[in-house]
């Protein structure tokens, strides 16, 4: 028996738990050894039943993840435990558990100081712990093992992938004479730039016809910035939309923005690509590692050379084309299924007895996932 944390499913769906989520559902059709386990109190119904969660404790958070997952695991013999989330029980050394990057500590001013204290501290208290990690780039694995001297050979590369929901592109908007528009997608964290991006949308001269939409918990993301929409007209926040929605607005969006300063992969701008929405992005982080030469980028901290990528995309048709044949070409290097085998391959070696005795120093797993 395999136990998947998957405390997930009581938590608002963000990249995190998108990435937990998607994995879960393919490794349940690769494997029949899996028992998924979280609190009651579920959010994501449909992905709960599908995977058939076992409700387990009467605490929620970090308390029932803390105390009562590995009182549970104890009373059933100590079995191997996989963690898809940033958390994971501290105490528990049979499992692999996984950190997506450490943004905590390269922007510090995105995060609360109890969440970014708590973080630095108890981090490294997993790590000691632990069979293998799982993190989601090349960028993030030498982040990881820099900042914490961790084995960087014992840190698995997973990437993320997109649904298959997000569809290519259907809807006609830039081209058809309707209100043309780039798309972002948001979160009030600073390092995320949306208000150079908004800055740089503001400088534009002669598209006064062309709007920024903005999706996701835009409420706080300029908060204390120099940078504001200045209660433009141009400037719509949509609040968080459903899936349907969001692939309705990257099928119809002109291009997408993807201004962020740290990423440890980025789901959006694959989203938009699978939608067949040419995408500009930050030259930061993971983001070229993941997009290479399907996306124009810009430097994030050069407002000016943000608002020149906007104007260039909104311009030049022949360059819109040309993304949308990259972008294609990119989403298809990743795939869920293919980056859960790879998972499942990891179960496999990392709980094996065979060759790891103590002072073995075989990785217990590939160091990376193979070229697609």
């Amino acid at each position: 028996m395999i136990v998947i944390n998957a405390r997930f499913v009581t938590q608002q769906t963000r990249g995190v738990q998108r990435f937990a989520e998607q994995l879960c559902l393919e490794l349940k059709e690769l494997r029949n050894d899996l028992v998924f386990v979280a609190p009651d109190d579920v959010l994501m119904e449909r992905s709960a039943t599908s995977l058939k969660v076992q409700r387990i404790g009467r605490h929620r958070g970090h308390l029932w993840e803390q105390l009562d997952l590995p009182l549970w695991l104890a009373r059933h013999g100590s079995p191997p435990l996989v963690s898809l989330c940033n958390t994971a029980p501290l105490a528990y050394g049979n499992q692999i558990a996984t950190h997506h990057d450490i943004n905590y500590v390269r922007h510090p001013n995105s995060y609360s100081p109890l969440f970014r204290t708590s973080y630095r501290y108890l981090t490294p208290l997993l790590l000691k712990r632990i069979k293998a990690l799982i993190t989601v780039s090349e960028f993030s694995r030498g982040e990881i093992a820099s900042h914490y001297r961790y084995p960087k050979e014992r840190i698995c590369v997973v990437p993320n992938a997109v649904d298959a929901r997000f569809q290519p592109f259907a809807a006609q908007a830039y081209r058809s004479g309707t209100t043309p528009y780039l798309l972002a997608v948001s979160s009030p964290s600073a390092h995320k730039n949306f208000a150079r991006m908004v800055a740089a949308f503001l400088r534009l001269d002669g598209l006064d016809d062309v709007e920024l939409r903005i999706v996701g918990d835009s409420n706080r993301v300029f908060s204390g910035s120099v940078y504001t929409p200045q209660s433009s007209k141009r400037i719509r926040f949509l609040g968080r939309l459903s899936d349907e929605e969001l692939v309705e607005a990257y099928q119809g969006a002109a291009a997408f923005v993807f201004p962020s300063l740290y990423e440890g992969f980025g789901i959006p701008p694959l989203e938009a690509q699978a939608c067949g929405c040419p995408v500009i992005a930050a030259r930061a982080a993971s983001i070229p590692e993941v997009l290479r030469d399907s996306a124009l980028y810009f430097d994030p901290l050069d407002v000016a050379d943000i608002a020149d990528c906007m104007k260039r995309i909104l311009l030049d048709e022949t360059l819109r084309a040309d993304l949308r044949r990259r972008g294609k070409l990119n989403v298809a290097r990743f795939s869920w299924r293919a980056s859960a085998g790879q998972v499942s391959r990891l179960i496999d070696r990392a709980f094996s007895t065979v060759g790891q005795a103590e002072g073995d120093k075989t990785p217990p797993f590939p160091l990376s996932p193979p070229e697609r």
